[in-house]
């Protein structure tokens, strides 16, 4: 936990490491802030801490129009109790709760709900339910801001389930009605919006933006020198992201028809871009090794690409075992042509979705492997949709026990195809595939852990693979 002088400190000094570490309260005008917040800095009197939003808001501030809370990265975990804790708060915004329950999301968390909800009052000081009460109303300010929907879409969208009981909490929480909280600028509905996501510290666009890029897939996703667009499926809504870099972070378009899913949609893009990472902490980790100095001074904040579906991920997992970029990309591409459905109203170059694991349970081991992979290979595959669409498989952020655990289950899942998968789905920042032959290529010797490395492997096997790129890496 922060001491009150050093967030003191960092409000008068306005230090982008601390944003979304703890926000501040104001007593003078009743509101709480991020500790950037551009406005005139508080006296010391007047101001109180809190380690979350759901906290400030539990004592009765109001969000700042200015700095906007809503937009504040989230906690890097570091610590088991912390990695719990932010494993499940970003489950809770993706509307975990909404869509399961508690008992549920402890279950998938391998906890009690009982020790879930003590460590999220440590850590946050709110409990799952406050802080998704908190999430549902932030969302709301985002979407009332930043979009052109209409009030009852917006209800919905965050999570409410009645437009009467919407409107009833944002006045009683927010002091006002959800129609006199729009954005000052007046908008008009059109086929997409843009909203911005804050990364905590400063942020590394390119090298995630490669790494997208060299394994784009044609139809589904388009790769460029400044934005990385792709097709995406959620819930009953088909339509089309592009993520970009601006002066505020990152810049995430959506196709009008995900609006309802923006919530979710927002905190699976934080997960997949890695927005939250420490990476003050973890570069100074791995410059302590000789091994990686020199790389993190020519390249300091490369950050993990996550994922931005697990099964999608898993499948191509496993489609890149023992081939390179290339090949795996070229089978993944006969497997969209095969069994995605077709988009319309998108962007050029986007055509197709990512076969859905439904379609991949019904098609069978022998239509998939018409795309030109061994039977065994093939019935991997069936496997891994089956699971996934009949719900054994967990690949979301944050549910690492019980999705390896799940992986395990699948014949021709091995450790490799385990731990890249813990790295780039569930979000494990220790995950390491140490079998890889283009690690081993590029440290130069095998049977390395980098144990002395613990508990950010992951990023130092990301910038392993960046340095031996021309040797060819996994998928």
């Amino acid at each position: 936990m922060l001491d009150a002088e050093t967030c003191h400190g960092a409000c008068e000094a306005k230090d982008r490491r601390f944003d979304g570490r703890f926000f501040v309260g104001v007593a003078s005008t009743g509101i709480y802030c991020r500790c950037i917040c551009p406005a005139r800095t508080p006296k010391r009197a007047n101001r109180s801490f809190w380690p979350s939003a759901a906290a400030a808001e539990a004592a009765g501030f109001r969000p700042c129009l200015i700095c906007r809370p809503e937009r504040a990265p989230g906690l890097a975990p570091i610590d088991a109790p912390a990695r719990l804790a932010a494993a499940a708060y970003a489950r809770i915004e993706a509307g975990a709760l909404e869509e399961e329950g508690l008992e549920a999301l402890a279950d998938a968390l391998g906890v009690t709900s009982r020790h879930l909800r003590r460590v999220m009052n440590a850590q946050f000081g709110a409990s799952p339910i406050q802080i998704a009460q908190t999430g549902r109303l932030l969302a709301a300010r985002r979407l009332l801001n930043e979009t052109a929907l209409p009030v009852t879409e917006i209800a919905f969208a965050s999570g409410f389930r009645s437009l009467r009981r919407f409107n009833h909490t944002m006045k009683e929480r927010y002091g006002a009605p959800p129609t006199r909280m729009r954005g000052r600028k007046a908008m008009q509905r059109g086929e997409s919006f843009t909203v911005s996501l804050s990364p905590r510290g400063d942020y590394a666009f390119a090298p995630m933006l490669q790494f997208l890029t060299a394994r784009a897939l044609a139809g589904v996703e388009l790769g460029g020198a400044k934005t990385y667009a792709r097709t995406m499926q959620w819930g009953d809504a088909a339509g089309w992201i592009e993520i970009g870099f601006g002066a505020k972070g990152l810049l995430l378009t959506l196709s009008e028809n995900l609006a309802p899913h923006l919530r979710p949609l927002v905190a699976n893009v934080r997960g997949a871009f890695d927005l939250d990472a420490e990476m003050t902490s973890v570069d100074a980790h791995l410059a302590g090794d000789a091994e990686f100095k020199a790389d993190v001074k020519r390249e300091p904040g490369v950050r993990v690409p996550g994922a931005l579906d697990g099964f999608e991920t898993a499948i191509r997992a496993v489609l890149g075992q023992q081939v390179t970029v290339a090949g795996a990309r070229t089978l993944t591409e006969r497997l969209v042509k095969a069994f995605g459905a077709p988009l319309e109203q998108a962007p050029e170059g986007l055509t197709h979705l990512f076969p859905a694991a439904s379609a991949l349970a019904e098609a069978g081991p022998s239509a998939i492997a018409k795309i030109g992979v061994p039977l065994k290979r093939a019935e991997t595959l069936h496997a891994l949709a089956r699971a996934a669409a009949d719900g054994r498989l967990p690949l979301a952020r944050g549910a690492i026990a019980a999705g390896r655990a799940a992986l395990a289950e699948i014949p021709g899942i091995g450790p490799w195809t385990i731990e890249y998968l813990a790295m780039r789905a569930l979000g494990d920042p220790d995950a390491y595939p140490a079998t890889d032959i283009a690690l081993i290529n590029a440290l130069g010797r095998k049977g390395e852990r980098l144990e002395h490395l613990k508990p950010w492997r992951a990023y130092a096997a990301i910038r392993l693979w960046r340095r031996g790129a021309k040797k060819g890496m996994r998928p």
